[in-house]
């Protein structure tokens, strides 16, 4: 698989699914899968035991992973897609809506 254009941190769009148009943070990526799991997206309701951490246990929703391919990276509030460009002898990501460079 080529290299990943999401990384942690990035704000990004939901494009596809049943959370589309949603703005949210990257908080963790699975380069191995091509998977990114967005603040607030995709939110499933996980059981769980009672532990040392959770007293209680019960029901915990969190987020889940969603393919990479239904996020777009968000520069200057407008959705636009990923490239790279080598720079003074450094690849760096770019905006190809506006050519600027994103790191």
């Amino acid at each position: 698989m080529a290299t990943m254009k999401i990384k942690n941190g990035d704000t990004v769009k939901v494009i596809a699914g049943k959370d589309v148009g949603v703005e949210g943070k990257v908080i963790a990526v699975d380069k191995k899968n091509g998977k990114v799991k967005v603040e607030g997206v995709n939110i499933v309701k996980k059981h769980t035991k009672p532990s040392v951490a959770n007293q209680n246990g019960g029901i915990v929703e969190q987020e889940a992973f969603i393919d990479a391919s239904n996020v777009m990276y968000v520069h200057n509030g407008k959705p636009t897609r990923i490239g790279f460009k080598v720079e003074n002898g450094k690849k760096v990501r770019i905006a190809k809506k506006t050519g600027e460079a994103v790191d």
